[in-house]
């Protein structure tokens, strides 16, 4: 890797009350915040993003929130490049950012970045599909040892998914995808970053998220989801299949009616923040999972240690 830059993240499910932890910690250390959240970029997506306040920016910096405009489309990528600009700035400026936010795919764009892969063609999925449902899992692991041993060595010989993905990409490019890897981490510019987990107990996140979808209503979102439908964006951009836009666009359409748009909300909310929960519990094997008064010493730890 080329470079090591410096910065925390606090990550969690929708409603875990990241975001007035943050403040807290940022304010005790002097860190700035930056946005780790796929729909704040967007200017004019306030209320169903629960984006962080005015008088609340004003206590504390923040970065990567109203830095787009809603017809633009920000990439996992585009959002990684210009996190990485501003934590190089403030570790110039001896200050180390704290990434808050949801959207983990986001955070695993700046700490790993996408390695250039060549996609695998759907025939040779289907075929070692047809060889693992005919010979098992172990045989395809074997098969793997041959081709990427790196790669066999460090998967289980039961992941059947990644085993699969490591021979495609054998096959398709004749080349392991372990070196594919490699070659991407030497230019990756590598940033040291603690990671984070807010956790909350199910049944009180899943009140607390009806709570919020009823206050974002009484706050005018409606009004905010009307706006939204007259900026004729594309069909594919990403706020207009957002968790809660979504479901009320069915409203504004007249789809359905209010008390069922809220409805749905709360139940695609819930199901939203079950699936973030799953993907930090599963893909930040090395973070530190914790309560709001666990996260916040570690973190206040982390920064004293550091700066």
């Amino acid at each position: 890797m080329i470079a090591t830059h410096k910065a925390m993240a606090l990550m969690g499910a929708t409603g875990t009350g990241k975001s007035a932890l943050a403040l807290e910690v940022a304010q005790a250390t002097g860190a700035s915040i930056i946005s780790c959240d796929s729909m704040q970029v967007y200017r004019g997506l306030d209320i169903g993003t629960a984006k962080v306040s005015c008088e609340e920016r004003a206590l504390v910096p923040h970065h990567l929130v109203d830095c787009a405009d809603i017809q633009d489309i920000w990439s996992a990528q585009h959002w990684a490049d210009a996190a990485l600009d501003i934590i190089r700035s403030e570790n110039a400026a001896g200050r180390v950012p704290l990434i808050v936010g949801g959207t983990g795919m986001y955070l695993r764009a700046l700490l790993e970045g996408f390695a250039a892969i060549p996609e695998v063609p759907q025939a040779m999925r289907d075929e070692l599909l047809a060889l693992q449902q005919a010979y098992g899992t172990a045989y395809l692991h074997q098969q793997l040892q041959a081709c990427d041993p790196d790669l066999a060595q460090r998967l289980h010989a039961s992941d059947s998914q990644r085993i699969m993905r490591g021979l495609g990409v054998f096959q398709a490019s004749q080349k392991p995808l372990s070196a594919w890897q490699a070659e991407h981490q030497q230019q990756h510019e590598a940033v040291d970053c603690p990671v984070f987990v807010l956790e909350v107990e199910r049944s009180v996140l899943r009140e607390r998220l009806a709570a919020r979808i009823e206050a974002m209503l009484q706050a005018g979102w409606v009004d905010e989801v009307r706006w939204l439908d007259a900026q004729q964006v594309p069909e594919l951009h990403p706020a207009l299949r957002a968790v809660g836009y979504r479901q009320l666009l069915d409203y504004v359409h007249g789809v359905c009616n209010l008390e069922e748009a809220k409805t749905d909300a709360i139940t695609a909310t819930r199901r939203y923040a079950k699936r973030q929960v799953t993907w930090f519990r599963n893909q930040t094997p090395h973070a530190q999972h914790g309560s709001a008064e666990d996260i916040k010493t570690a973190l206040l730890e982390s920064f004293k240690a550091w700066i």
